[in-house]
């Protein structure tokens, strides 16, 4: 007969690590969000002054970047201000929230 090591075998719901808990960093999540959308604002207009033509409705834009208008300096510049701002808006409330919700769910 061999020995059977019976220390954790009739406990049921013993948890095989620890748990790890991740939060998000909001200073580092609102840099990165802000700059993701600053970087794909400016791909959203550069692909409009190069093709113009195409059936994308880059005025849309106006939805979320209010005040937008295609295609003058001062928008343009507003653009930008407001994508940086609507990065950090998500950083600030999403960030707070999730840590907030990861440090209940322990």
């Amino acid at each position: 007969m061999t020995a059977v090591d019976t220390s954790t075998r009739n406990k049921v719901g013993v948890p095989l690590s620890s748990p790890v808990t991740r939060t998000i960093p909001v200073l580092s999540f609102g840099m990165s969000l802000s700059a993701f959308f600053v970087i794909s604002y400016v791909i959203c207009i550069i692909g409009y002054l190069i093709f113009p033509g195409l059936p994308i409705n880059h005025a849309a834009l106006s939805i979320f970047l209010p005040g937008f208008e295609l295609l003058t300096w001062q928008t343009f510049l507003l653009g930008l201000i407001e994508s940086f701002v609507w990065g950090w808006y998500i950083a600030l409330i999403f960030g707070p929230l999730f840590n907030f919700f990861v440090h209940r769910q322990i």
